[in-house]
């Protein structure tokens, strides 16, 4: 059931550029959702939020508008006494649609229980296991993702660095909070992919510039040591630690000798204890492996991962991602999903070093697309003509200035954030099919980051089987939210 009251600012201009600073828009509508037999009523706040900059000379600078869609129970006595999550996705590049309308919020997009997309036109369905219930939500598309954008005159690679990302996001969620008196609200952030790369900046960030402290942090499909997950030559970690997910994949595809293929938490244990002991011991050791202990590494790593000794041999111990999704099932002419390896697609030819693209990516894209589309404006009320960047490539010209000559660590953010608030809680979601930021990587980054062991207890695992975006798995949806709910409970 929707109800729509829309305020005077809620339609853009889009047919004069005249004025420099565009308005603020704002679409406030009234919803229910009924979930375990109770019904919840709920506001959407959808619309822009204009980042400014002092200018000594000319005062505050329009640089930005950020568009957000916020969710929050109605008919609560003090909305101050309700915890508010702040929720992005990553990229660098990425709307907040993936876990607003697959996650989070009221709404999901309906797929399979298995996480097959139906084929069009697709739906959306209400969404029982939605956070909402626990957390009133706000949903934040970063500069140049979603609707956001810079301002006229302002250039949009500005935004686009490890830095200013987190600092106009943070100037946000200050704003935000702010503007609707959430200051005394248990406050969450939860980000997915690079958007735990963000969250990871955020958490240091606004505690130390604002004072704004977090009750906990949601990491969904981490990366926050970005050598783990470099490819470069020279740097041999990201071959061991993406080892654990090359295994979970080949038993998804039933690849692996029958006594692997019976349990797979059984079989990961054996993998990483190889990984993280003669595998690494071997590439450590380089041209000074000897002959036999070659092969014992080549007849092993053909174990575990389903790939002939001979390509092992080939590929000098070391087997990049991309080359894996190419490799596994080759003889076939089928690829497997980078995001989520239990997906597969076909390319138009079987002897090419990689996939012409991401079959996980292709099954999400157009579902995630065209409902949220539809949504914003029938049942948001949103009326804008500009394009909804999904998924903008940023990738490639994103920049790290103040990381040259090394790599990206934002673990070591959350470090300074648990100095500044040990009370601080995290929660790490982790997909076993996930090639994308694989969880032995991620267990990696929290084994050494310097904190007291008493802090160490605040950090809590989960895992799933499924893949990057785990919650398009409905099972795991399912045990993800509890997760979650069982999070926030525990730590507003």
């Amino acid at each position: 059931m929707t109800e729509q009251t829309q305020s005077s600012e809620q339609k853009e201009n889009q047919t004069t550029t005249k004025e420099t600073t565009p308005k603020e828009i704002t679409s406030k509508t009234q919803h229910s959702i009924t979930i375990d037999g109770i019904k919840l009523d709920y506001s959407v706040t959808a619309g822009t939020i204009i980042l400014k900059e002092e200018n000594v000379e000319s005062g505050e600078v329009a640089k930005a508008s950020i568009f957000y869609i916020a969710y929050t129970l109605n008919d609560v006595d003090d909305p101050a006494d309700r915890p508010v999550t702040f929720s992005f996705n990553g990229g660098p590049g990425s709307s907040s649609v993936w876990m607003h309308l697959g996650l989070l919020g009221p709404k999901r997009v309906l797929f399979d229980d298995d996480g097959n997309p139906l084929p069009p036109p697709y739906k959306l369905i209400d969404n029982e296991f939605t956070l909402l219930t626990h957390t009133d939500l706000v949903f934040i598309d970063p500069v140049s993702t979603g609707y956001s954008r810079t301002v006229p005159k302002e250039k949009p690679d500005q935004f686009h660095s490890l830095t200013k990302d987190v600092e106009s996001v943070g100037e946000f969620i200050r704003l935000w909070t702010t503007r609707n008196n959430r200051w005394p609200s248990a406050k969450f952030l939860i980000g997915e992919s690079y958007g735990t790369t963000r969250a990871g900046g955020l958490s240091e960030f606004l505690q130390a510039r604002y004072g704004m402290y977090l009750n906990g942090i949601m990491l969904v499909s981490s990366i926050l040591n970005f050598i783990t997950a470099r490819f470069t030559p020279g740097n041999d970690l990201p071959f061991i630690l993406f080892l654990p997910t090359y295994a979970a994949t080949a038993w998804y595809h039933k690849k692996l000798a029958p006594e692997l293929q019976q349990d797979l938490q059984k079989m990961l244990a054996q993998v990483e204890e190889f990984a993280a002991g003669e595998y690494t011991l071997a590439l450590m050791k380089g041209n000074r492996l000897s002959k036999d202990e070659r092969l014992a590494i080549i007849e092993k790593l053909s174990y575990f991962t389903g790939l002939s000794k001979e390509y092992m041999d080939q590929t000098n111990l070391r087997i990049d991602i991309h080359r894996f999704t190419k490799e596994l099932r080759r003889s076939e002419g089928i690829t497997v999903g980078r995001l989520d390896s239990r997906y597969t697609g076909f390319d138009k030819d079987g002897v090419s070093e990689y996939y012409e693209s991401d079959p996980s990516y292709n099954a999400i894209l157009g579902p995630y697309t065209a409902t949220l589309y539809d949504y914003v404006r029938r049942d948001l009320g949103v009326e804008l003509d500009r394009h909804y960047e999904i998924l903008i490539s940023l990738y490639q010209s994103w920049k790290y200035d103040e990381h040259e000559n090394q790599f990206v660590n934002t673990a070591e953010h959350i470090r300074k954030a648990f100095q500044l608030n040990p009370a601080l809680k995290i929660i790490v979601c982790n997909g076993f099919f996930d090639l994308a930021t694989p969880y032995f990587a991620t267990r990696y980054t929290f084994d050494h980051i310097a904190l007291p062991a008493e802090q160490l207890k605040n950090i809590h695992m989960t895992y799933y089987q499924s893949g990057h975006m785990m919650y398009t798995h409905k099972p795991s949806l399912a045990q993800v939210t509890l997760d979650l709910k069982d999070f926030i409970k525990k730590s507003a």
